[in-house]
């Protein structure tokens, strides 16, 4: 209905987060690309300008779109333009405060743009907040626009005398127009309410859509959708299928599932354990209670469990002022999202040295999602904050190991894995972690092998191509990013060659740690740095990403034979 109501040859149109867009892209032509969908070299599951003409802005995280549509707005007029400019945005993305910092500024300057709110009560997991309950009340409130005129015309037939009866009498009629005309909280911050609309009507919203074109100054619809409707497994578990991968279309069901146990599901697992024996553990997410594995913390323990919506930010001073009263909260929350606090972290958590525990999902490359979801930021913006504790299980017994830890430092703290299966076999209870310890799991000769975190994987076949060679490395697992161990800085001294692996942006990440520490120690060495270059990662199989990015074993054993003169098996 958008495409039939706005030319988009001319007009902006701009998605909030960018899951919605697959219509969009079917119908603005790429129809035939579709089956490449999310692959690599294929199309993105986002929009994306470089794409297509149709796609005006890119997206991935969520409640910037309000903000973007402004900022084009303004361009608009100051060019003397007339084109419309359309922002769709979810419910559950204005939740967000980036999306009210934008409303309030729309509403002052009063720009001509139209927000498009597409209300299905979902985020990613069910909404939460006043929002949403403010939200559900105008969702089953008559049609606003005749609605408003009625309250309008009634209110103006009570009467007004004098004094106090005047002041009291003018806020009555205030609070009955807030009660009874949905929108009055977008009208209140000068925007034109109009809705709600059903969403899946396709004339009513046309009607709705002609009718904010020929309306001046901000224009909000409020159209009432249904997350999922028209196919059954979607509409009956929306939750599952935010961001799916690959799933049977009759049943709904994924095509494939590894027998070991995610990640996230060690980390859940072991939060319970722990907050067992520990009612001072709080868990707190940003709307993503089944993606971060708090679903079941929260039906153990709901009195212990918080869902603040789309606030990353929030979340992490909320778990601040926590720390600071006693308790021991734990943010779970992917790492892409974690950036979005970046400040809050510092100058709430850091500066105070306040033990509050980040859970760090989806650390590494994380695929199909690309640019906008890779989680290989964190450990170069962790590792430059005081009091900041960085730890890197390779593996779900090391996660178990490293939460228990975490949970009793008295400072701050992360911890980071990734997505996807361990390597499986039995976890056993935690065993106690010395803090800044790394571990040495082979002595050899000649190299220095050090491993940090997710990409233990890469560094076992690593191993045995060089012992395929005639070449045995000393292989260290890191486990900590800060603080450093410096029996493997010492290390790097005793040996031909250091090679690095790290699954994170190489630029302020283990292995410039590494190279300052042994800079700043007086120790000279050889080393080869293999991790995320300068660059933003496009979406792709994790596998075919770090082949695309040299980080595959074969590569790496090549690389280092090849520095040392001699030749692979």
């Amino acid at each position: 209905t958008l495409h039939l109501s706005f030319d988009f040859t001319r007009d902006r149109l701009v998605w909030d987060v960018g899951h919605q867009t697959y219509v969009h892209k079917l119908i603005t032509g790429r129809y035939r690309q579709f089956p490449t969908l999310r692959k690599l070299g294929g199309l993105s599951g986002f929009p994306k300008p470089a794409e297509s003409p149709y796609d005006h802005f890119v997206a991935g995280h969520s409640s910037t779109s309000i903000s973007v549509a402004l900022g084009m707005a303004e361009a608009r007029d100051l060019a003397g333009e007339t084109h419309e400019v359309v922002a769709v945005i979810g419910d559950g993305a204005l939740t967000a405060g980036m999306a009210w910092e934008a409303l309030n500024h729309v509403g002052d300057i009063g720009s001509k743009l139209i927000v498009v709110l597409n209300d299905n009560e979902m985020s990613i997991a069910r909404n939460v907040g006043a929002l949403s309950s403010y939200l559900a009340r105008a969702r089953t409130a008559p049609g606003y626009l005749r609605t408003k005129a009625d309250i309008e015309a009634l209110l103006q037939r009570i009467p007004i005398v004098g004094g106090r009866v005047a002041e009291v009498s003018e806020r009555f009629k205030d609070s009955l127009k807030y009660f009874l005309v949905p929108g009055m909280l977008f009208e209140e911050l000068g925007f034109t309410y109009l809705g709600p609309v059903d969403g899946h009507n396709l004339q009513a919203l046309r009607d709705m859509f002609a009718l904010a074109k020929a309306t001046p100054g901000p224009i909000l619809i409020h159209c009432q959708t249904t997350k999922g409707k028209g196919y059954r497994p979607a509409a009956t578990n929306p939750d599952r299928f935010h961001g799916i991968g690959a799933f049977n279309p009759i049943t709904g069901e994924p095509l494939a599932r590894s027998s070991a146990p995610s990640y996230t599901e060690v980390f859940s697992r072991t939060l319970i354990d722990i907050a067992e024996t520990n009612e001072k553990i709080i868990a707190i997410t940003a709307a993503m209670p089944d993606g971060t594995g708090l679903a079941d913390f929260c039906k153990r323990f709901p009195k212990r469990f918080f869902d603040v919506g789309i606030a990353e930010q929030h979340a992490v001073t909320l778990a601040a002022g926590m720390a600071a009263s006693g308790l021991r909260p734990v943010f779970a929350v992917y790492s892409t999202f974690l950036q979005r606090a970046y400040d809050q972290i510092i100058h709430d958590v850091c500066l105070p040295n306040l033990p509050v525990v980040l859970a760090v999902d989806r650390a590494g490359l994380v695929g199909a999602d690309g640019e906008t979801h890779q989680g290989v930021f964190d450990m170069a913006m962790l590792r430059q904050m005081p009091n900041m504790t960085v730890m890197l299980p390779r593996d779900g017994q090391e996660l178990v190991n490293l939460l228990a830890a975490a949970c009793e430092c008295a400072g701050p703290t992360a911890v980071r894995y990734p997505r996807g299966a361990t390597p499986g076999g039995e976890l056993l209870p935690a065993q106690p972690a010395e803090i800044g310890r790394a571990q040495c799991l082979q002595r050899g000769q000649k190299v220095l092998l050090v491993s940090c975190g997710t990409i233990w994987d890469v560094t076992e076949g690593v191993i045995a191509h060089l012992q395929k060679a005639g070449l045995k490395p000393t292989v260290y697992d890191l486990r900590f990013l800060k603080p450093l161990d410096i029996e493997v800085v010492a290390a790097m001294g005793q040996h031909q060659l250091t090679v690095v692996l790290e699954e994170g942006i190489m630029a302020g990440g283990c292995g410039s740690a590494l190279l300052e520490a042994a800079s700043m120690a007086g120790i000279k060495h050889e080393t080869l740095l293999f991790g995320i270059p300068d660059t933003f990662v496009p979406h792709g199989s994790r596998s075919e990403l770090l082949a695309a990015l040299g980080l595959t074993s074969d590569i790496i054993a090549t690389r280092i034979l090849e520095k040392l003169g001699l030749r692979a098996g």
